[in-house]
């Protein structure tokens, strides 16, 4: 008997230590180091030397909400995930599509955006169509490591699919005539095709929606183990979008709803 009270005493010792280190090492989440690309406007981009953008104030609207102190530091893509997975930021808000390949490493909160991708085109290239079969032959630009970028890979086998670090790289090519077509985000694109530069240009064939390769739509990136901050990122997403500030934020970058 003393040595089954003993056995006891011993497992209900450990199993306090253990609640105890659990409690010390939860993050109340006072502080909150987020990553965005910096290279991708209207979502992230360097003005007067500050990062802004829709995905810049989208984390700042939800910072405030959950009134936590962030830091929004600029990451390239390539190496979102892995600086997330060791710790180098907690979360992601850089307009990343919630994919099936991407849950195999990382959580997302809800989307918190979802746009179709398109094709552009010069004006008076003769593209109409941007099926794989329509598309045979010609050099499609798209930023690498993106779910464009695997979409014409896996689909576009009869075309040279160019890879580019940034989309504005993409962009400058088609505007010189060294790429037929660009396929990105068609938010992305629209930006583009407002400037000087991209008068050039225009949407060809039809918007592109394909849950297998774009998701239901954009997420924050989130460590399996932070469900806690991710249900604090939802719930805070929800009350953006209820007292209208998300909808004012939509409206200074897009005439339109990315919701």
């Amino acid at each position: 008997m003393n040595i089954k009270r003993k056995s006891l005493t011993a497992a209900a010792i450990i199993a306090t230590l253990a609640g105890f280190a659990c409690s010390a090492s939860a993050k109340d989440w006072k502080e909150v180091r987020i990553a965005t690309e910096g290279t991708y406007p209207p979502f992230s981009f360097i003005e007067n030397g500050k990062l802004t953008g829709f995905d810049v104030e989208i984390a700042d609207a939800l910072c405030a909400k959950i009134q936590a102190k962030c830091e929004v530091v600029s990451q390239e893509w390539d190496g979102m995930i892995p600086g997330l997975m060791s710790g180098k930021f907690d979360a992601i808000v850089a307009s990343m599509a919630i994919t099936d390949e991407r849950k195999k490493k990382i959580d997302f909160t809800d989307k918190y955006y979802a746009t179709p991708a398109r094709f552009i085109a010069v004006k008076d290239s003769g593209i109409t169509g941007t099926s794989p079969a329509d598309m045979k032959g010609k050099v499609i630009g798209v930023q690498g490591s993106t779910t464009q970028a695997t979409f014409l890979e896996d689909k576009y086998k009869g075309s040279e699919v160019k890879l580019y670090k940034t989309v504005d790289d993409a962009d400058m090519d088609l505007a010189n005539g060294r790429v037929d077509a660009v396929f990105s985000d068609a938010a992305i694109l629209y930006q583009w095709l407002k400037t000087k530069d991209g008068s050039c240009c225009g949407f060809v064939g039809e918007e592109v929606r394909d849950q297998q390769y774009f998701g239901v739509g954009k997420g924050i990136g989130i460590r399996k183990e932070d469900a806690d901050l991710r249900d604090k990122l939802n719930e805070a997403t929800k009350a953006i979008i209820a007292d209208g500030t998300y909808e004012k934020i939509n409206k200074k970058y897009f005439p339109f709803s990315i919701y």
